[in-house]
């Protein structure tokens, strides 16, 4: 528990004085945002905003990860160094798209399938080594499993390849995920930290009720409950400090170099304390903003080609900027997606305590 206070402790405090050094230096080095030309107008005068924000909540959260092991003396698990591989891999492909959007000074980056490869390469990589035989412990618990779980592990032992599959369809898709809510000055932000919080909440249950140290029926098989709990406050933390600077008006943006990593680390959390389904309860709000994209291109296409004229379900997506062309301030967008975050967050968590309870 002291790890976990220290971890975020740590991560909240790097992240806020980090940020500050980071908008100084990358202003001095022109490293500002390109805005899309397709979007709300009143995103233009943002053009210029430092972004690639996400490398200070990257570094914050694993240093702060690190020194809390070291304070506490506990040497780090397989489990939260695989979350940590995935977080800073798939921040690394964000870092080099936000790059060449600064560099070529456009709002796109690296071409769709350069990034999908980008993110496949570490999905895999890290599926492969979650489900090594070398990192069972000494009940013979691998960090992830072969099965779909939503509070625990349920359902047929599936092969390999289909495991391997489910894990890139999780990491690839939340880390797009965040990157689409990553719209509005503080909202992926805000939001992120609200369910890292969570995981935080679920990896200390599951540690207190795991089937190493308890007979209960009901007992968790999470490999490394509490050392993952220690990385989502850390990760929580560097949000909290980040979202100072980040609130708005934005002062930096945290790039693709941000959100692909927090999105990841989302479904790294899911994986590895074996909670898939579960999170997307968790995360309702960027499952939905997801949706939203898929729905409007999917009907945009179909009335095109039956009727020659494609037509919307939204004004505009992602489904923050559908509100922002009604007339809604994006304060109030922010704040109220927010909330849903919460709602999502509290659902989530209660579905967890409830089965537990229950038993069932």
């Amino acid at each position: 528990m002291r790890a976990i206070l220290l971890g975020g402790g740590l991560a909240l405090l790097l992240s806020l004085l980090g940020t500050r050094v980071a908008i100084r230096q990358f202003t001095r080095l022109g490293y500002g945002q390109e805005i899309r030309d397709d979007g709300p107008t009143s995103h233009h005068t943002k053009r210029g905003t430092p972004t690639m924000g996400g490398v200070v909540i990257i570094v914050s959260a694993v240093i702060a990860y690190f020194v809390a092991k070291l304070i506490t003396r506990a040497e780090p698990s397989a489990s939260a160094l695989l979350l940590l591989f995935l977080f800073v891999g798939i921040g690394a492909v964000g870092f080099l798209d936000d790059f060449i959007k600064i560099f070529r000074q456009r709002s796109l980056g690296l071409r769709s399938k350069a990034k999908m490869i980008g993110q496949t390469v570490v999905a895999i990589a890290f599926g492969v080594l979650a489900l090594w035989d070398e990192l069972a412990d000494e009940a013979g618990r691998l960090p992830a499993a072969d099965q779909i779980s939503f509070l625990r592990d349920f359902g047929w032992t599936l092969p390999t390849a289909l495991v391997l599959f489910v894990i890139w369809f999780l990491v690839t898709g939340f880390s797009n995920a965040v990157n689409l809510t990553d719209g509005l000055d503080g909202l992926a932000t805000g939001a992120s930290a609200l369910v890292f919080a969570a995981y935080v909440v679920v990896g200390i249950w599951q540690a207190n009720q795991t089937c190493g140290v308890t007979l209960n029926p009901h007992c968790y098989e999470a490999r490394d409950p509490l050392d993952l709990a220690v990385v989502a406050a850390s990760i929580a933390g560097a949000c909290i400090g980040f979202l100072w600077w980040n609130a708005s008006p934005a002062q930096i943006f945290m790039g693709d170099t941000g959100s692909l990593a927090l999105g990841a680390a989302l479904a790294g959390l899911a994986i590895l304390s074996r909670t898939e389904l579960l999170l997307v309860v968790l995360g309702g709000l960027f499952v939905t903003i997801t949706l939203s994209v898929m729905l409007q291109v999917s009907f945009f296409k179909a009335t095109r080609r039956f009727t020659g004229v494609g037509r919307r379900i939204f004004r505009m997506t992602p489904l923050h900027h559908h509100f922002e062309m009604l007339g809604w301030e994006q304060v109030t967008i922010v704040i109220r997606f927010w909330v849903i975050t919460g709602l999502c967050v509290a659902a989530g968590v209660g579905i967890f305590y409830a089965e537990w309870v229950t038993g069932n």
